[in-house]
Order: structure tokens, then C-alpha cells, then sequence
């Protein structure tokens, strides 16, 4: 391709991003901490950033206020929503109740195969833990909770979640990386797995419920 045939593309892959994948991209962004609370979020840098056009940016952006990770003032435009400590252990409370449901169905529900990938799980958090590597556990520890929900079936359930676990994110980050948590966490991690590869719905539920509870109470703790 000629470069003057590049330069009459790029303006339609620029504008070629959907509305969904910005939403997507963006969402990551706020929970991983790469757009901080109360940043001011302009349509026109957005666009010109992730390829998008004006229209999918507004709807992108409709969409995620409507989750709770931005809010709009008026005359101000879109800015990441800034969550209190206070309203973050609001929201592990909520989501303890909805993910114990979770926890409980899987135990009822898991596969053979299920089990051994919730055993694996386990066995890479235990191995990050011993060797310091807290991105890994980080990683486990997502993906240990997404795999529970998707275990239980619980589409309803799973949607909150997603929600509630982004409002929150950025106050479970910052105590993720606090120093000896991950060696808390682990043996309640465990536990959850252990619940549901015994097939103890009641025991899953109480396990999930710890975990929870525990997070709750370290962040009403935080600065």
C-alpha cells in the first residue's frame, strides 16, 4: 500500500472501534488503574486515542455511568467516579451475598474437569504466594472468582458481579499490594476451592463468605 493510500485509511481505522470494545477497553483501564478516580474523560481524546468515533464514545460512555464507574456533571463532561471507603465495603457486602450464591451453586454444579481446573487454580496461587510473584496471584485470584461464577450459572448473579467488582476495584488493588495480605487471603482462597471440589455447597458458601467479609473489614481499615 502506497503511503498515500494509508494515510486515506487511517481515518476509517481510527473510527473503526465498536461502541462494546470501547466500553470494554475503557472499563479495563479504570480497574486497572490506568484512568484514576476523578479524571476527566474527554470524548474527543478518547476517540482520537482508542480509534473510535464521537457517537460509540458517547455510548460507551452512557454505558459505563450506568455501571457506576463514571459519573457526568454537569457542564463538565464524563469523569472517572471517585468510590469512599465507606461505599467500597458497602459493595463487598453485597457482593459476599452474591458470590457465596455463586460458590454454593458451583459446589453443586462443578464438572470433573471443572474441579481440576479450580485445583490448578490453587496450586498457582499457593506456588506465587512461596515465591513473591503477587501480579500472578493477582491474576489466579481473578480468575478463580470468574471461574466460580461461571461454574454456578448464575447469568444474573455473574452480571451484578461484574458491576459491583468494578466500583470497587481500584480499593481491592491497593490492598492486593499490601504487604503480607496475600498470605491472608491464600488459605481463605484455598478453603473456597476445597468447599467446592468436595462438592459442599453449604461449605462454599461459608468459605466465600469469610473470604468476603475479610476483604470488607481490611479496607474499613484503610487510610
Amino acid at each position: 500500500m502506497t503511503p498515500t493510500a494509508q494515510r486515506a485509511s487511517s481515518p476509517e481505522r481510527r473510527k473503526s472501534m465498536s461502541a462494546e470494545k470501547l466500553a470494554a477497553q475503557l472499563r479495563e483501564a479504570i480497574m486497572e488503574g490506568r484512568l484514576v478516580p476523578n479524571q476527566r474523560l474527554v470524548e474527543t481524546d478518547i476517540a482520537e486515542e482508542y480509534g473510535a468515533s464521537r457517537g460509540n464514545v458517547r455510548i460507551a460512555l452512557s454505558e459505563l455511568t450506568t455501571e457506576g464507574l463514571i459519573e457526568r456533571i454537569r457542564h463538565r463532561g464524563a469523569r472517572v467516579r471517585a468510590v469512599s471507603i465507606e461505599e467500597a465495603v458497602e459493595i463487598i457486602e453485597v457482593r459476599s451475598a452474591v458470590e457465596s450464591l455463586c460458590a454454593s451453586k458451583a459446589a453443586a454444579k462443578a464438572s470433573d474437569e471443572q474441579i481440576e481446573q479450580l485445583r490448578a487454580i490453587g496450586s498457582t496461587m499457593s506456588e506465587a504466594v512461596s515465591t513473591g510473584a503477587l501480579d500472578v496471584y493477582a491474576d489466579q485470584n481473578r480468575q478463580l472468582h470468574t471461574l466460580i461464577i461461571d461454574i454456578s450459572g448464575q447469568s444474573t448473579a455473574a452480571d451484578t458481579i461484574r458491576r459491583l467488582r468494578g466500583q470497587a476495584v481500584r480499593h481491592q488493588f491497593r490492598l492486593s499490594a499490601r504487604e503480607g495480605r496475600p498470605a491472608v487471603s491464600l488459605p481463605q482462597h484455598l478453603a473456597i476451592i476445597d468447599a467446592i471440589t468436595d462438592r459442599d455447597p453449604q461449605a462454599a458458601a461459608a468459605a466465600m463468605h469469610e473470604h468476603l467479609s475479610s476483604v470488607a473489614e481490611a479496607i474499613a481499615k484503610s487510610d
